[in-house]
This record gives C-alpha cells, structure tokens and sequence, in this order.
C-alpha cells in the first residue's frame, strides 16, 4: 500500500507498461479485518487498479464501477426523492455498503474518484466483516496516503459537453517516516445527450502519516467534496399498446435528450469525513489496528419524476402527439391534462446527517503444535443520525409535453412542509409528516479464525454478533389529522461463515466458502425515506441472505497475468423492496435467488501489452412470493449476461515516439425493471478507447472517447423509469508529474 501511494506519476505509467498493474492477485484490500491478499481471501473480488482507472480517466465512483460485472445503478427516490450512489451487487440493494479504507461511508452524494487508490468490490455476504447489510456484497475505496517517496502531479482534462476538470496530488516527505500528502479536484460538466443536465463540484482531502515503515503507524486523513449539480430521473418506461413488455419512451422515437424536469430543481451536497487510522506491531505475531471516523454530511434536493400514463402513451401512439402529457410528480399521471399540474412526491428537502465509527481489531499470527492459526478479532461500534424537513410547493409543477418538454416553469412557491400540510405526502399507514428524524446504534464483535493442517490445505470460520437499535419518528404536518409517530426497533443478529480453501503454491488457490448476512429493519437511515415502519412480522423481519461459492485463483506467467472463476448461488428471505410510487424501502415475504458463474482475467499477455477482462452469466428467479405474477421471475436489474473488456498496448516506451493506444467495451444484456417482468431496459454496449503519448517522464499527454458508437443506453435504473447514459464524447488531458 505505502508503495503505490507514495509513487511517482511516471514510475506508475513504467507499471502500467512493464509489470503486474492489471493482476490484482496479490494486492492488499487495505482492511486489517481482512489480512490477506485478494488471492488469498475465500471470495470471489473484482479490484479496479489504478492504472485502469487512469487509462480510462476514471472520474467518478460509478465510472469505475462499470469495469465489474454485477454492478448496477439504480435511481435512489422516495418521498424526498434519494440520488447520490446507489447500487445494486447482483441484483440486491447496496447503498448503505460503501466504504472507505473498510469504513462505512453513509453520506448519500456522488463521489468522485480524485483520492482513490483503487476500487474493490467484494461479491456475497459479508457480514462477519463489515456488520449488517453486504447481502450482494460491499464496495471498498482504498484512498490515497502519504509515502516516503516526494511527487507533485497535476491533471487537466477537458472536452465534450463543456468538461473542464483538474486534479492535484502532492506527497512531501517530512522525516524518515513522516510525510504529507494533499489531493484536490475541482469539476464542472454538462452531460452529453441530456438537456439542462449539469455538475459542479470541487473536493480536497489532506493527510498526515506517521511511524510510516515502523512498529507504531498513525495516518490522520480529511475528506471534503462538495457539488452543485441537477438531479437526473430519466424518462418513463411505458409499455405501447399490443406490446408484450415495456420499455424506455426514447425506445419509441423520443429523444434521447428529453429531460422531465424543472429549472426549480437542485442537488446541493457538503460532504466532510474525518479518519485516524493506528496501527502497533507488537511483536512479529500480533498486530493491533483502531480506525476511526467521523462523518458530517448536508443535503438540499428537489427533483422531478416522469409519469406517462395510459392516456399519455395512447395519446401518443395514436399520432396524437401533443396532448401526451407527463406528470413531474406523484403517483396519478396527467390524464387528460385537466388542472394546473401535480404537487406530490418527489418532495424538496433538507437533510443533515453525522456519523461516527470505531472499529478496533487484532490480527494474530501463531502455532498450536502442528497448527498454524491466523486469528482475527475485534469490535465495531458505530451512530448514525439524520433529521430531514420536507418542503412543499403552493403552486404545481405544470404537466410536460413527452416530445417536447419544457423546463422554465418558473417560481413554484416553495414552502417548509409545516406551512401547506396538504401539500404532503403519504406514506401509507404513517401520514403526511413534514419532519423525520431518526438514528441507529450497532454494536458489533468479530472473531474468526484460519487454520492450516498443512501447508496447503485450511479452514477459515468465524462469526459476527451485531446488536442494532434504530429509532425513526415523525412529526409535523396536520398533527391532528396525521399524529405524531415514533419507532423503536433493536434486533440481535448472528452471522457465521465457514471456507475451506486449497493452496497448492502462492500462484493458485481453489476454495469453497459458505457465508450469512443479515440486513434488520433501520439499516437505511440515511439513504431511505422510511427506514423503519410498522407492519407484518415479515415487513419487520430483517432480510437475510446466504452464499455458496465454489471459486479458482490462479497467477501465471511469473504473476503477471491473473485469472480468477467462481460458481456461486445467492439466496435471498423476506427480500426488501422499493414501492414504486413513494419509493419506501419496505420488507416482503419475498425469497430470491441469483446463482451464476463469474469470470475475470487481468494482466500483462505479451510486453507492453496490458488486459483486463470479465464475465458473469446469472440465473435469478423469485422463489417464493405473496404475489402470484412475480413466482418464478427474473430478479429485478439482474441481467443473464454481462461483460467487460479493456485492453491496452504501450509501443515503444523508451523512445521519444511511444505511443500508447487502448480500447474496449462493456457489455450487459436487458434487465426487468419490475418484479413481475412485464418491464424491461435494453441491451447495454458501450465502446471506449485511449491514446496517450508521453513528452518525457514528467510531461503526458492523452485522449479518451466515450460511447464511441454513440448508442442508446441506459445507465441508472428504476422500476418505471430509465435514464439515458451520456452520448458520444471525447476528454483530452495533460498531466505533469515531479
């Protein structure tokens, strides 16, 4: 880890040519709780390395995310209406399993990718790890930290859609085991093939490392990004007369560029995170780590989602074209067009939340007679609070045209809830409340262990035992109409794990692993608009899921090329859900199930010649349901197939003609939107390519195309809507490096 943050910019592009900067097989995963290297750890783990994330200019988490299979975007909505990062890990919800450096990260905003060291998914349950949740799996931001080694970069991009970005990193060594390290970026774009679609933002994150090479490590690290941008829900999936499924409107003829909201809508983030990592050697067996952080986030939304009922898709369909109408809000469409628009859900409003998270462990390495023990142990405690105000619009949202819509619907009045109560929105059985607030407290305690019998043949079991209590109350609003309400929930949770893992030499591993995750009532604090709520026992009950992996590692050509297979199946009880109308995240009886195989290889194949490339091929279906329609149904935003590919050569490296060039493509097959299919996204194909030449070893140049067959896509999802990804778009970049 020290020597791939302390680096210079042209000994990182030497990597890219010459070494093993695409084999992540023997890289660390940056988490004490999980001390060995992604070869090593029972699990199927897709790693995005740096070197692919600056060959393709990675600007962003998302972006890059779409190098793993499995990872899907989803529109995050709800009564306020929810964006930022949300994704789903073969096909279950995992917007509260983000992390940084092993942390939780609960803010709910857009991250961007400028202090990222690399990116890791870790597929299945994970729970005995990282506590509740992880039932897809969890995604892992190894940040930048100070070396030993002095370097100054800076980055300048720009290009299609108005893009101007730059980026710095400077690292200065204090002493022989001190230094300093700050990244910034600052970021502004419009979106290609959206209208009206803009962001701003800019970010800085110092750090300070001490003992760095010695028994006593202390890394102090602050985290700032904040942004300006307009929310993005996409268009209404209809489904056109006599057709057997529906789809996106753009399917039909609509522009791609449509946009469906109003110039009074806004995403404003502040996101801060403070961390302190220790570390203390205490002899060549025993190692103690205690990881800190706390985290302030605020908030300010308005969006709007599109509804084209059946009287706007006959309407248009019928080649009456402009009296298809769209409603900006709410559960009811536009009809015939009659009144002067819609108020309801998504509803502006404030958020404000603050986190704190300690997690201490030991990692423990010894013999008893024959044996050979790697034991892991520890604690986690972590708080989570959020308080959310509602505001209301006293004037609607004017309907939209579908084939022409038009944004400028000038001042809507916006209110605080408390003052048109009416304007509120319903969550069922819970009322229209202006105000919520709400916390939750997990208490948790760790402890597995590694035993080999011989050099080759182990057994790694554990469990984690988390206690959480969540609280959620509402007021406000039309008190004597909608009382107060005020929920409390504390679950016992136990998850175990068992592998038994194979290695018949450092270059191959075969493993079987068996895994538990529980995912209780509360878990969405911050990223649902109902994290808790009344109900059924099976509305209440936590969602629990189990994994079966049977999986191969294998590095070969003097590891310079990995290669990595896995055979899983994922079952899923009382899967929670997302209501189509008002967005809640809310349990059901359901029971799911993902199996599938899953593929990658990543390396050097010939000198100069760099690859990375994966595969997954799923079967999903609702095994059991209250709901008749959806037995026997595709999980929603699993595709059958999925593919990634990139490839890049580096020719003559050492002369002052090189040239490095480099493409590929990612590829996912249709996905249902709906949990009884009857709505579907298309086919995903997406081609890129690079080329980059370098002046000396401080001077680059490079660029980059996006979506080079400017195809139709669709990147964020949700269960009546899709948005269309960028358009055909090129981004030139300079760097400099010292």
């Amino acid at each position: 880890m020290e020597d791939s943050a302390g680096v210079e910019g042209a000994d990182v592009e030497h990597l890219t040519v010459q070494g093993h900067g695409f084999n992540t097989l023997h890289q660390s995963l940056g988490l004490s709780r999980m001390p060995q290297d992604v070869m090593h750890t029972p699990q199927n783990i897709n790693v995005v390395p740096q070197a692919l994330m600056q060959q393709q200019n990675v600007k962003s988490l998302d972006e890059a995310l779409r190098n793993v299979p499995g990872v899907t975007t989803s529109i995050g909505e709800g009564a306020g209406g929810m964006n930022g990062d949300q994704f789903l890990i073969r096909g279950f919800q995992a917007q509260n399993d983000i992390y940084e450096d092993g942390l939780r990260d609960f803010g709910v905003y857009s991250r961007d990718s400028f202090n990222f060291e690399n990116v890791s998914v870790i597929k299945g349950p994970s729970s005995e790890v990282f506590g509740n949740g992880t039932t897809g799996g969890a995604i892992n931001m190894v940040t930048k930290t100070p070396g030993l080694k002095n370097h100054y970069t800076a980055d300048f991009s720009g290009g299609s859609g108005s893009y101007y970005r730059g980026t710095l990193d400077v690292n200065q060594k204090i002493n022989d085991s001190t230094a300093f390290r700050i990244t910034g970026m600052g970021d502004e774009h419009n979106v290609v093939g959206r209208d009206y679609i803009f962001s701003h933002r800019w970010g800085v994150a110092p750090s300070l490392a001490f003992g760095i090479g010695k028994r006593t490590t202390l890394v102090l690290q602050y985290m700032h990004q904040q942004e300006n941008s307009v929310p993005d829900f996409g268009v209404p999936v209809v489904t056109k007369p006599g057709a057997k499924y529906g789809q996106p409107i753009t399917e039909y003829g609509i522009r791609r560029t449509n946009w469906y909201g109003t110039d009074n809508d806004q995403n404003a983030t502040n996101s801060n995170m403070e961390t302190a990592r220790f570390s203390f050697k205490l002899n060549k067996h025993v190692t103690f780590y205690d990881d800190l952080r706390g985290g302030e986030y605020y908030r300010s939304f308005a969006a709007s989602k599109a509804t084209c009922d059946t009287t706007c898709v006959n309407n248009y369909f019928n080649g009456d074209a402009s009296k298809a109408l769209v409603a900006r809000s709410g559960p009811v469409g536009a009809g015939a067009g009659t009144g002067a628009g819609t108020y309801m859900a998504p509803l502006p409003y404030e958020q404000t939340s603050w986190s704190v998270q300690n997690v201490a462990s030991m990692v423990a390495d010894f013999h008893t007679s024959f044996l050979k023990h790697q034991v892991v142990a520890g604690f986690d405690v972590e708080r989570v609070n959020d308080v959310r105000s509602q505001s209301t619009y006293l004037k609607p949202k004017p309907y939209a045209n579908l084939v022409n819509p038009n944004p400028h619907v000038g001042n809507l009045d916006l209110v605080p809830g408390d003052m048109n109560p009416g304007g509120l929105v319903s969550l069922g059985s819970l009322g229209a409340k202006s105000h919520s607030n709400g916390y939750g407290f997990d208490t948790g305690l760790f402890l597995f262990d590694q035993i080999w019998f011989t050099r080759w043949l182990s057994v790694k079991g554990g469990f984690r035992w988390d206690r959480w209590q969540t609280s959620y109350n509402l007021t406000g609003g039309d008190v004597a109409k909608n009382p107060d309400q005020h929920f409390h929930d504390v679950t016992g949770v136990f998850n175990p794990n068992a592998s038994l893992v194979v290695t018949p030499d450092e270059h191959q591993t075969y493993y079987f692993t068996w895994a538990n995750s529980t995912t209780p009532m509360g878990m969405y604090v911050t990223n649902g608009s109902v994290p808790i709520r009344p109900g059924t026992n099976s509305f209440a009950s936590p969602e629990k899921a189990q994994l079966y992996e049977l999986g191969a590692k294998y590095s070969i050509l003097h590891d310079r090329l990995g290669l990595t297979a896995s055979l899983f199946r994922l079952d899923k009880g009382n899967a929670l859900n997302a209501d189509p109308v008002t967005g809640e995240i809310q349990g059901s009886s359901d029971r799911q199930r993902n199996q599938g195989l899953e593929l990658s290889v990543g390396g050097v194949i010939l000198p100069g010649w760099n690859v990375s490339a994966t595969y997954a091929l799923y079967d999903s279906s609702t095994t059991s349901s209250s709901t008749k329609a959806n037995r026997g149904k595709n999980v929603q935003y699993v595709p059958h197939n999925q593919a990634t590919l990139w490839s890049a050569y580096s020719a003559f490296p050492d002369k002052p003609y090189n040239l490095t060039v480099g493409g590929g493509l990612t590829w996912r097959e249709h996905v249902w939107l709906d949990a009884a299919n009857t709505l579907r996204a298309p086919a995903n194909l997406d081609f890129s390519a690079m080329i980059s030449h370098r002046f000396n070893q401080h001077w680059k140049i490079s660029m980059n195309g996006y979506n080079l067959a400017n195809r139709l896509n669709y990147q964020s999802l949700f269960s009546n809507r899709a948005t269309p990804s960028a358009g055909r778009m090129f981004l030139g970049e300079i760097s400099v490096a010292y």
